[in-house]
This record gives C-alpha cells, sequence and structure tokens, in this order.
C-alpha cells in the first residue's frame, strides 16, 4: 500500500510541474504581465466603444434632417433624412409636429416614409431630394472615406487581438496607428458630408415645380461619428502610451515606500 500510495504521490507532483511548466512557457511567450495585458484590454475597450459608435453612424441614415416649413390650410407636411447610403422622405401630419416648430418635422415623429439607396453608387445617377440634386462626387468621398475608416478601424482591432493571444508587442504601436488613422478619416468624411450637404441645399433644379424653402438640422448618426472618431483618437494615445518604455514614468512617480537618497 506505501509503494502505491508513494507512485501516486509522485504522479501528482509530476502532473503538476509540468501544468507549472506550461503556464511558465506560455507568459514568457506572450510577454505580457498581468498588469500590462489589463491596461491593453482597458485600451481596447475604450476602442471598442469607438469602433460600435462608428459602425452606427455610418450603418444609419440619420445624418441630416431636411424639413420644410409648414404651410397653412394644408393638413400634411414633408421632411426627410439621409446618411450615406440612403435617403428617406416622410409624409408628416402637421397635428404631430409641436406647435412651437414653424417646420415640418423632427423626421423621428410617424408618417408615410418613402426610403431609397442612393443610385450614384450604382448607375452614376445623381438624386433629386425637394427639387434639389445632389453633387454625387462629395457624396460618393465622403462614404468611400468612410468604409476606409471602418476597413482600417478593422486592422487595428485585428493588431491588438494578436498582441493579447500571440503576444506580439511590435502591434500594438501598429495598433495604435491604425485606431489613430480611422479617427481621423471619420471626422474627414463628416466634413466632406457637411460640404455635400451644402451644396445640395445649392443644387436648386430650374425645372417646375419651384423648390420649397427648407432648413436642415444635423441627427444623432453624425453625432455617433463624431464621438467615435474623438474616442478612436484617444484609444489610439492610449495605445501610443502603453508603447512607451517604462523608465520615464517610474521616474516621474516612484513607487510608494521608495525614498530618494
Amino acid at each position: 500500500m506505501m509503494m502505491w500510495s508513494n507512485f501516486f504521490l509522485q504522479e501528482e507532483n509530476r502532473r503538476r510541474g509540468a501544468a507549472g511548466r506550461r503556464r511558465a512557457h506560455g507568459q514568457c511567450r506572450s510577454g505580457l504581465t498581468p498588469e500590462r495585458e489589463g491596461k491593453v484590454k482597458l485600451a481596447l475597450l475604450l476602442a471598442a466603444v469607438g469602433a460600435t459608435l462608428a459602425v452606427l453612424s455610418v450603418g444609419t441614415e440619420f445624418w441630416v434632417e431636411l424639413n420644410t416649413y409648414k404651410a397653412n390650410g394644408s393638413a400634411v407636411c414633408e421632411a426627410a433624412h439621409l446618411g450615406l447610403w440612403k435617403v428617406c422622405t416622410k409624409r408628416l401630419w402637421q397635428a404631430d409636429v409641436p406647435a412651437d416648430r414653424d417646420t415640418c418635422g423632427p423626421a423621428e415623429l410617424p408618417g408615410e416614409a418613402n426610403c431609397t439607396y442612393f443610385k450614384f453608387f450604382t448607375t452614376g445617377e445623381n438624386a433629386r431630394i425637394f427639387q434639389r440634386t445632389t453633387k454625387k462626387e462629395v457624396n460618393l468621398a465622403a462614404a468611400v472615406i468612410a468604409v476606409l475608416g471602418l476597413v482600417v478601424m478593422a486592422l487595428g482591432c485585428l493588431c491588438i487581438i494578436m498582441v493579447l493571444t500571440k503576444g506580439a508587442e511590435f502591434l500594438l504601436r501598429v495598433g495604435a496607428v491604425c485606431f489613430g488613422l480611422s479617427g481621423l478619416l471619420l471626422l474627414v468624411s463628416l466634413e466632406v458630408f457637411r460640404h455635400s450637404v451644402r451644396a445640395l441645399l445649392q443644387g436648386v433644379s430650374p425645372e417646375p415645380p419651384p423648390a420649397p424653402r427648407l432648413t436642415y438640422e444635423y441627427s444623432w448618426s453624425l453625432g455617433c461619428g463624431v464621438g467615435a472618431g474623438l474616442i478612436l483618437l484617444l484609444g489610439a494615445g492610449c495605445f501610443l502610451l502603453l508603447t512607451l518604455p517604462s523608465w520615464p514614468w517610474g521616474s516621474l512617480c516612484p513607487k510608494r515606500g521608495h525614498r530618494a537618497t
């Protein structure tokens, strides 16, 4: 009995030693201490918030609302909202519009909606909204820049995942550059879209019927895009700070209990 008990004890010790060596080998291979890995995950969480807002912004069509003025004697009024990919025109009941508004809207009110995708992505035709014509070159530029921003953002996420799973710390700087570039591209896309809205308002068609007077206001999709760009830039800064050597920060913030001589 003593011999079998010693045999089982030795076998258990051997298994524990092998498991410990595998854990140590995995830590050496990853090259990330638990503290550093936690910081990378926090920065990745911040970047994930920006990525979610970016996808929500690019995928929705509430970038800007176009509102006509309410007409006396009419029970309905017209409004529209558009984004990078499609435009939705709506006929709203004036009874549902707040009494303190001179214009139709907001576009979230219930009404008869007609949504169509922009044709300049397929046939190259300009869209007509309230007897006004879009400038397809500017709209295409805004959409292409936004898509490039999403692609670069996906590459940044892939780099950080490789850092956490494979221990490739050199990709940390690459991921920071990708997130920073994606944030800049999103902000540039927003600015180009603003120019497309101005071009639309000025592109009044001379053909009858006459174009109605319009007002415009930027909506929540564009706000998500602004927030996404800023958060991605902030996440890129956090990743860049993690790539810096630790000794400058250690000299500025000495550990507690350490006394300078």
